[in-house]
């Protein structure tokens, strides 16, 4: 059965006093806050450090408040007549905003144009020597789906998951740098959220953090992104049906669903807190509790 992860479960490989950091790894500005950005609250408030590297600057993808202005019969020329400098300089703003909302260290911004669509070697380089000079023990990457359906979500994680094995061969006395401390690889955004291993051939998110505890963050930092209108009601709808989902297979009312890439080894059989909580009679009344857009409304 699948598991329903805290934070202290995401970290059960270090001792719980002991701080870690994460690196996210996606393609576009607002993918990191969209798919994970509640996990990354937990940690942060937890005092772990938390590094997003973005591949694109975006410009390109989600232009919604621009295209929205080019339609009108006496748009503002100011946004009509945007460049991609100022398109891509609004969206670092809003992402900047965001993750000081979530608590997001750093964010380490590449720039490539946001229409690629093959594996590039050089920005596979790019993200090894990150890896290398950050060191973090967990990863999150997007679900890289078919490898046959190149989106740039997909090519993304594959130039993440070639340069984890990249920095992986890195050596001291050969190239000057460590060796990277990867423990564990986290991937979302696969669209599944079975209630057992047998469905679809075992095709699933094995790992679940429940998020509803900071929901309210995740929605006020979504509410930044105003110019591809992931903000308002549409951040509302995303969370309702897509953490609203995985909370219903979590048992919970709000969580974040992930595919562990590396198995993990125990002493015992592992069994969360979560489970041995949960009341199976209760569970589905439980998950119902949060009136989402009455608690955080529209403003």
């Amino acid at each position: 059965m699948f598991r329903v992860c805290s934070w202290h479960a995401l970290a059960h490989f270090r001792n719980l006093e002991t701080s870690m950091k994460i690196m996210t790894i996606y393609a576009h500005p607002a993918d990191t806050i969209t798919n994970c950005g509640g996990t990354l609250a937990q940690h942060a408030q937890r005092g772990d450090e938390v590094v997003a590297l973005i591949l694109s600057h975006g410009g390109r993808i989600h232009a919604n408040k621009y295209a929205e202005e080019w339609r009108k019969d006496a748009p503002d020329d100011a946004v009509a007549a945007a460049g991609l400098d100022a398109i891509v300089a609004n969206k670092k703003d809003e992402l900047d905003r965001a993750a000081k909302i979530i608590g997001i260290d750093r964010i380490i911004t590449l720039d490539h144009e946001d229409t690629y669509a093959t594996v590039h070697e050089d920005v596979v380089e790019e993200i090894a020597e990150h890896l290398a000079a950050e060191q973090p023990e967990i990863v999150i990457a997007d679900h890289p789906r078919s490898p046959a359906y190149f989106d740039a979500h997909s090519v993304a994680t594959g130039m993440a998951l070639a340069a984890l094995a990249r920095a992986g061969t890195y050596l001291r006395n050969l190239d000057g740098r460590d060796e990277v401390p990867v423990r564990q690889v986290f991937l979302t955004g696969l669209p599944v959220y079975n209630l057992d291993a047998l469905s679809l051939n075992g095709v699933r998110n094995d790992c679940y953090v429940d998020i509803t505890g900071v929901v309210g963050t995740k929605l006020a930092a979504m509410d930044q992104f105003v110019s591809q209108g992931y903000h308002g009601v549409f951040a509302r709808k995303l969370v309702e049906s897509y953490n609203g989902e995985a909370g219903r297979a979590a048992g919970v009312n709000f969580a974040e669903a992930f595919v562990r890439l590396y198995n993990e080894t125990h002493q015992h059989l592992p069994v969360t807190e979560a489970a041995l909580a949960t009341d199976p009679l209760t569970r589905h009344i439980a998950y119902s509790s949060v009136n989402l857009r009455g608690t955080y409304p529209v403003r």
